[in-house]
């Protein structure tokens, strides 16, 4: 099964010139255009919680890997645009493998996703014949189809408590998720050495600063952050998790240690609530992932102007992928969680 994972290789599929260059006429309503062209190319709009406001804000469907999952899943769309980074789409056309998949940016990829090569993940995993794969979701679909199941942050604990207690299992790509489902499970898991740049950047002198000039505030984190922050957390859970934990808990004040863009639906979601960005150990006053914001109106305009840049993959690439996926929808529908 070969994939491809080589950028340059990906935008040779591009229009001449790349249609990421065509000019744009400045007196365009670039929203109302993207909302003429989805009704027009019956056309569906996927976008994740950590894109810019505004795109979330035009968007069929908003939410985390497993909700972006089900819903492209169910869709009866002809033509999917992800507003995400690759792996997503890359999911998106491995459900949907006759629908047009479109992501409008192709070099929107992902450094979890990159830590985990499947050629050498292939080695590793032999050496551990006894051991099936968990595999998180924000990996390739060459690293999907070395895997037994996949999961997300939503599901990951559930999907692993329901094994037998002795199995062994190789979780990956993500250590700081494996260790996290470790400690709260009791298991002892195998980890691949994996990590997102987003959440491993969170400056833990910096939030504890922060806790004390608020100490009224609680802070929640993603399973993703490094194991000494998600110990001072009040509450640690995925995107969505996050989200419905601020709309329900009491408390009046957050610190949120994740992605920054969540924070737009928190507080459309509590707007008498005060939201504060986890600050990272640069000088950033937020938390942003490069990749997703590669994303923009203006690029996801003429993605659906020009159908492109299209997401293809190898029939046999597709399918080996798919297993694992289905297995954890099926595992989710059981445990109530979609």
């Amino acid at each position: 099964m070969n994939e491809i994972t080589n950028m340059d290789a990906l935008m040779a599929a591009v229009p001449e010139k790349g249609f990421l260059d065509a000019p744009i006429d400045p007196r365009l309503d670039l929203v109302e255009e993207i909302k003429r062209l989805k009704e027009e190319k019956k056309a569906v709009l996927l976008a994740h919680y950590y894109q810019e406001s505004e795109i979330q804000d035009i968007a069929d469907y908003i939410g985390d890997s497993l909700g972006l999952a089900e819903a492209a899943a169910k869709t009866d769309a002809e033509i999917i645009v992800f507003a995400g980074v690759h792996f997503m789409a890359e999911t998106a056309k491995i459900l949907n493998p006759n629908k047009k998949v479109l992501l409008p940016d192709l070099n929107a990829g992902c450094s979890l996703s990159d830590s985990c090569p499947p050629d050498v993940f292939a080695e590793f995993k032999k050496r551990h014949p006894e051991h099936i794969v968990i595999t998180y979701i924000n990996c390739s679909a060459g690293m999907k189809a070395l895997s037994d199941i996949i999961c997300t942050s939503s599901n990951a604990q559930q999907i692993v408590e329901s094994l037998p207690a002795d199995q062994k299992i190789i979780f990956a790509p993500d250590k700081n998720l494996g260790g996290y489902i470790n400690r709260v499970s009791g298991r002892n898991m195998l980890l691949w050495d994996g990590a997102c740049m987003v959440h491993e950047i969170f400056s833990l002198e910096k939030i504890t600063r922060l806790k004390e000039q608020h100490p009224e505030a609680k802070l929640i984190a993603h399973p993703e952050c490094e194991e000494p922050l998600l110990k001072i957390s009040d509450f640690i859970g995925s995107t969505s998790q996050l989200l419905k934990y601020v709309v329900t808990d009491p408390a009046d004040t957050f610190i949120v240690a994740t992605e920054a863009g969540i924070l737009h639906q928190m507080q459309k979601a509590a707007p008498n609530k005060t939201l504060i960005a986890a600050p990272p150990e640069n000088n950033c006053a937020c938390n942003d992932c490069p990749y997703m914001k590669l994303n923009t109106l203006e690029k996801l305009y003429l993605c659906l102007k020009y159908e492109t840049p299209e997401i293809n993959m190898e029939e046999s690439l597709r399918l080996a992928a798919k297993k694992p996926i289905d297995k954890m929808l099926e595992l989710s529908k059981q445990f109530g969680l979609i």
